[in-house]
């Protein structure tokens, strides 16, 4: 397998518009039921969330925990493995904060779309 084979892999589980703002929002607040990412995440359908989650509970990043009671109660939180991804996404976060300013430089200001994506990005300073 080349390097470039196995760096695909990695960017395979971790891009996508949602899969970061779920690993920024579990890194961020520990264990949340399905309900709280979903609120965290407003613009998620509900499909997509739990495909999401579905993945990366496959490649052993987030743990997926199933009360029985009645309610259902189901949470997830970020496994062991995963948090080896944390230097990883702080690296990205790095990097999109300085490219905001890299772009502000080049247009004068802010492009809305990549403003608010480089916002979500700085927040995951906070887990470390």
């Amino acid at each position: 397998m080349t390097v470039y084979c196995k760096f695909g892999t990695a960017l395979d589980i971790l891009t996508g518009k949602w899969k970061s703002l779920i690993l920024l929002r579990l890194l961020s607040n520990g264990t949340m039921r399905f309900s709280e990412l979903q609120k965290a995440i407003p613009d998620i359908s509900k499909k997509m969330l739990t495909q999401q989650l579905k993945e990366l509970e496959y490649h052993d990043i987030v743990h997926r925990e199933v009360y029985a009671q009645i309610p259902p109660k189901v949470e997830y939180s970020i496994t062991e493995y995963g948090q080896l991804m944390k230097p990883v996404l702080q690296t990205m976060s790095n990097w999109g904060a300085g490219h905001v300013q890299h772009m502000e430089k080049l247009y004068g200001k802010e492009d809305e779309e990549v403003g608010a994506n480089a916002s979500d990005l700085r927040k995951i300073d906070s887990f470390q």
